[in-house]
């Protein structure tokens, strides 16, 4: 390393994920200096509901900071930092700053029954009219009426919610805001002013005043403390910026922000998003469970979002299942002897709700089509396959109708798109060609860049951007196999969803049967 190159700026992105926390620190072209991860504390005290505890959280980021940071060879160098966070998930702090309650992750399915009643009370329509969301029990605004009804006491202690990346910005800088993505995921936003939407957040029964104050996406908030520079070693005049919603913090690393580009996000949950110019007024997407968003950055850039709630987790599932001590490369050969359609077997990927456009809370994932010899082999390559499929769904779904303008070139990045036999199996399901980016923790250097905005290290964000070195590699889908996915798409796949529904809802309803 030259002394000019010791001597330039470094960045580092925090990206709290459902499974991991990592923190990156990068060059101002996106080089990777050194990086730390911590696993993200969660506790599951009951079937269905999920929760941290937000002091072990801000200890695990810690953690994963200083590892970061004693990798580097001058911590001075560290100029910026900004925080992307999985989205639904938030902290309830009092006047104090102290948590009320432990914080209720993302896919906890406790606030279902507030969500049917918030549904009733305001009206389905007008959530999604108003939020570019239909009502879902994930969101921040279910999960403060929860906490409203079964926990009042600490409702009436709380003053503020902070979502996820927002508690730990705070803990490191000591100001709260929060972004427009991750606001979006709250069904408290309104999306074509740009506004909280009290007089709904009233009508819900929720006081506006806990929501906090809404900032463009890599705004400076203020310095490192002193209490966070010596729990993560960060330097004091480090400042931090507003970050946002992982996902779409990893769309603005892979420049997916031009109409028509489609961005695969790939973890243990799967977003589809589409760049829009501006928001679709088609009432239909929310009743499918499609949802709209924001990020700001010098203008409002929209997207048109899907999710595949346990993409990677079914492939993890699997693996567990069948052996976590088994290599997973030797997994995917297996599955590469497959032959494509596994001789029949199908899995439907919805282990935790339905995804659209067949949202449903109380979805199950199935296997259809098993025979005697099935291996181990055919039950991985059939997860991939499903996943693919329902991947293809939910883009069906976007693009019906002219909602939304056509692809034009698709991109994906996460860790499960380094899963070789995968991004071949959508590439044929898609029919379409799909760029991998070789940034495997877009999310995390998406906020090292937003950090880098904060800092006043890039100009403008085009700028920063323009600046990334990177390596790319193109999937082409393979004929043959695209059109047998197409007739298995058709013939099977499609039906899947619904001709399980019902099954699947009597047994959610038999194991309340039995808990009673």
């Amino acid at each position: 390393m030259s002394g000019t190159d010791r001597a330039a700026p470094l960045l580092i992105g925090v990206d709290f994920g459902t499974t991991h926390i990592r923190a990156l620190a990068v060059t101002t072209d996106g080089r990777v200096v050194a990086d730390g991860m911590a696993s993200t504390p969660i506790d599951h005290p009951r079937p269905g509901w999920a929760k941290h505890d937000p002091e072990a959280l801000w200890l695990a980021t810690a953690s994963a900071l200083r590892q970061a940071v004693d990798g580097v060879d001058d911590p001075r160098r560290i100029a910026g930092l900004a925080v992307a966070s999985v989205g639904e998930a938030g902290v309830p702090l009092d006047a104090a700053g102290r948590p009320t309650y432990d914080a209720i992750a993302w896919f906890d399915t406790r606030p279902e029954r507030e969500c049917q009643r918030l549904a009733e009370s305001v009206g389905a329509d007008r959530l999604s009219a108003v939020t570019g969301c239909g009502p879902s029990p994930m969101f921040g605004l279910c999960k403060l009426l929860w906490l409203k009804a079964n926990a009042p006491e600490a409702y009436g202690r709380t003053t503020r919610w902070l979502n996820m990346a927002d508690y730990l910005a705070w803990r490191l800088c000591g100001i709260a805001a929060t972004d427009y993505s991750l606001a979006s995921r709250t069904l408290a936003l309104d999306l074509a002013s740009g506004r909280w939407a009290e007089d709904l957040v009233r009508q819900a029964g929720i006081d506006p005043g806990l929501l906090q104050s809404l900032a463009a996406n890599g705004t400076p908030l203020g310095p490192v403390t002193a209490e966070a520079a010596a729990a993560t070693g960060l330097p004091r005049d480090c400042m931090v910026g507003v970050g946002g919603h992982d996902h779409i913090v990893g769309a603005l690393a892979a420049g997916a922000w031009r109409p028509g580009t489609l961005l695969n996000s790939m973890g243990t949950a799967e977003a589809l998003l589409l760049a829009l110019d501006r928001p679709v007024a088609d009432p239909a997407l929310p009743r499918a469970g499609y949802a709209q968003g924001a990020m700001m950055l010098g203008r409002p850039h929209y997207y048109l979002a899907a999710a595949n709630f346990t993409s990677g987790a079914s492939v993890d599932w699997l693996h567990r299942a069948v052996g976590a001590e088994i290599p997973h490369d030797a997994l995917i050969a297996e599955a590469e002897a497959v032959p494509a359609g596994c001789d029949g077997v199908h899995f439907l990927p919805t282990l935790r709700v339905g995804n659209p456009p067949h949202p449903d809370p109380v979805a199950r994932g199935s296997f259809v089509g098993l025979y005697p010899e099935a291996s181990r082999g055919v039950l991985y390559r059939a997860v991939l396959e499903g996943i693919a499929y329902e991947a293809r769904q939910m883009l069906d779904g976007m693009l019906a109708g002219g909602r939304a303008p056509p692809i034009a070139s698709i991109r994906a990045i996460g860790g499960l798109s380094r899963n070789r036999l995968l991004m071949a199996i959508k590439a044929s399901v898609f029919g379409r060609p799909i760029t991998v980016l070789d940034m495997p923790e877009a999310t995390a250097l998406g906020a090292a860049i937003l950090g880098g905005l904060a800092a006043g290290v890039f100009p403008d964000i085009d700028t920063a951007l323009a600046g990334l070195t990177g390596r790319q590699g193109e999937i082409a889908p393979e004929p043959s196999q695209t059109a047998l996915y197409d007739r298995r798409y058709g013939a099977i796949y499609r039906r899947l969803r619904p001709a399980t529904a019902d099954l699947h809802a009597a047994i959610v309803a038999a194991q309340g049967d039995d808990q009673d």
